[in-house]
């Protein structure tokens, strides 16, 4: 099954010429969650094809205008195709206010239904078949959420020669133990899904972290992330106005992936607009000093999360 992750703006701040401000789209098995909307976040729809009409769920870590700026743009753009299915819209207090004054005040044609949920706890807010998005507190000068989405476990690995050996016939039989049923073979005894497949495997973790100072109780949301996109806003040199505007080091993102345990990548995003495209790979490389498997976010970039095994 496919996961994949969609940059569509890596800047913070204001937006440049070839840097939108901040949105990562998630692709999973077909279905697309939005995590922040900046402005520019329909150019980069557009550029990488993606049907706007297949996003399920938004999810908005805080109410500045950086990350919400592109939302009422793509509420109005959803209204173009035939959509069965309600948009919900997840985030902290205000996301509601902000989507109803837009949609009063802009005088919004909508033709489908829209479902805000606001909260101010962490906690699993979207559940899916098989997997779940869960929200947790960050520290930023105003309420401020990251976001996990964490796969289900897998089953395991199917052998067909214990099956066999069982005396469980080719067929539907073989498709029913893998999920996770057990079967009467072809003697009327009673075979568990245990008995031919091994240990259920781990499923996929993305976990989305903006604006907010360094935090030690971010590390642990966070572990054992396949894909973790976190903000690296400024150089170590700005450590103090980071922490003053409530914002994180590229150093300091590092910091909390390897702290965290289990993390495979780390994508920073949500640059500053004083870092130019050479200025940036200052901030690589110091992170890189501390999680080597760092890599820096640009527009329209494609990373696939593939399993384990």
């Amino acid at each position: 099954m496919n996961l994949e992750a969609f940059v569509l703006g890596s800047g913070g701040m204001m937006p440049l010429p070839s840097r939108h401000l901040t949105s990562v789209l998630l692709r999973k098995d077909g279905d697309l969650f939005l995590f922040d909307c900046g402005e520019g976040t329909q150019v980069s729809l557009r550029k990488l094809n993606l049907r706007w009409k297949k996003i399920s769920a938004i999810f908005i870590s805080h109410t500045h205008a950086d990350h919400v700026t592109g939302l009422p743009g793509i509420l109005m753009l959803s209204s173009q195709v035939d959509r069965d299915e309600p948009l919900y819209i997840y985030g902290p207090p205000k996301i509601r206010d902000y989507v109803e004054a837009n949609r009063r005040v802009l005088d919004m044609y909508i033709n489908y239904e829209i479902r805000v949920i606001e909260f101010t706890e962490g906690g699993t807010v979207f559940e899916g078949k098989d997997f779940s998005v869960s929200s947790f507190p960050l520290e930023h000068t105003k309420p401020c959420f990251g976001y996990t989405l964490v796969e289900n476990p897998r089953p395991g690995v199917f052998y067909p020669e214990k099956a066999r050996e069982l005396d469980v016939p080719v067929g539907p039989l073989w498709a029913t133990l893998q999920e996770g049923k057990p079967v009467q073979n072809a003697k009327g005894d009673l075979v568990e899904p245990s008995q031919v497949m091994g240990e259920p495997r781990k499923g996929r973790k993305f976990s989305y972290v903006t604006d907010t100072v360094y935090r030690d109780d971010i590390a642990p949301r966070v572990s054992g992330s396949d894909l973790l996109i976190c903000e690296g806003m400024f150089a170590s040199d700005l450590e103090e106005s980071a922490r003053e505007k409530k914002h994180l080091t590229a150093k300091q993102a590092a910091g909390i992936a390897r702290d965290a345990g289990g993390v495979k990548r780390l994508g920073l995003i949500h640059f500053s607009p004083r870092y130019g495209k050479r200025e940036l790979k200052k901030l690589k490389e110091e992170a890189r000093e501390i999680f080597p498997e760092t890599f820096l976010t640009r527009d329209q970039q494609v990373l696939e999360i593939p399993n384990e095994d």
